[in-house]
């Protein structure tokens, strides 16, 4: 059975990691999908792995324009949405003391500032109720040196989806969050380090973790699906968090 079969869903940053995986398994379950993204390779990758079935939008997810003229593209192609999930993001590790203003406006932009009016801009396209999910980290709860700007921006968007858990349900419409831990994704590897220097940093998370490797993008899209389908129907402004024990340390 195809657990989306009917359903229009939005991913944003869904062309790699675990918004592309997610894709894939919506897909797979009959939903009708447009993604977002901001590398035009990656861009260009999932259209030809979609075909035209899927819509592919360039969107900057920091800047409101883009963010309202994707949701006027989504309007005009599918006419509604039944499923959200604001998962696009960004990281740039930095030392407390060397975090500029620049970075933190990006990040921020990003992570907070573009989750906010996503939802608000994306509210009116949802008539029959419908399921949001938001991508947190398991960093708005544990202290990760040189994230700072990240966790926090994280920890927003936990609080943010608590608050509106309340605010939409009167509107049918459930949001909940899902908070991965170390997950195998390209993150690392824009960074920009010494891939010697990457390599030791994963080594080292997986010695850390109880369960003593990371997780996969599919494990975390398995979940997504569940937030979006009625199967998840009782649960509203909660963050599932997807780690493998690692918030237990």
């Amino acid at each position: 059975m195809e657990r989306l079969n009917g359903k229009i869903a939005l991913i944003t940053g869904g062309v790699s990691g675990i918004g592309l995986a997610t894709a894939r398994l919506f897909h797979e379950q009959g939903a009708r999908l447009a993604v977002t993204g901001r590398d035009r390779d990656s861009l260009s990758r999932a259209q030809e792995e979609f075909g035209n079935d899927v819509l592919v939008a360039r969107s900057d997810a920091g800047k409101l324009s883009e963010i309202e003229s994707l949701i006027g593209q989504v309007k005009e192609r599918f006419g509604r949405l039944d499923v959200l999930f604001v998962n696009a993001a960004i990281a740039k590790p930095a030392p407390f003391v060397f975090v500029t203003e620049e970075q933190f406006d990006e990040t921020v932009g990003i992570n907070l500032k573009g989750v906010f009016f996503t939802i608000q801009k994306a509210l009116p396209l949802f008539t029959h109720g419908g399921s949001i999910i938001v991508t947190t980290s398991i960093a708005n709860q544990m202290g990760s040196p040189n994230f700072s700007v990240y966790s926090a921006s994280k920890a927003a968007l936990r609080s943010l989806v608590q608050t509106l858990g309340l605010e939409l349900i009167a509107k049918g419409i459930r949001i909940n969050a899902i908070s991965p831990g170390p997950i195998s994704t390209p993150m690392f590897d824009r960074f920009g380090l010494p891939d010697d220097m990457v390599q030791g940093i994963k080594g080292e998370i997986e010695r850390k973790s109880p369960i003593k490797r990371f997780g996969t993008p599919t494990e975390v899209a398995k979940a997504a699906l569940f937030l979006a389908t009625d199967e998840s129907s009782y649960i509203v402004g909660d963050e599932l968090v997807i780690d493998g024990g690692m918030s237990l340390l």
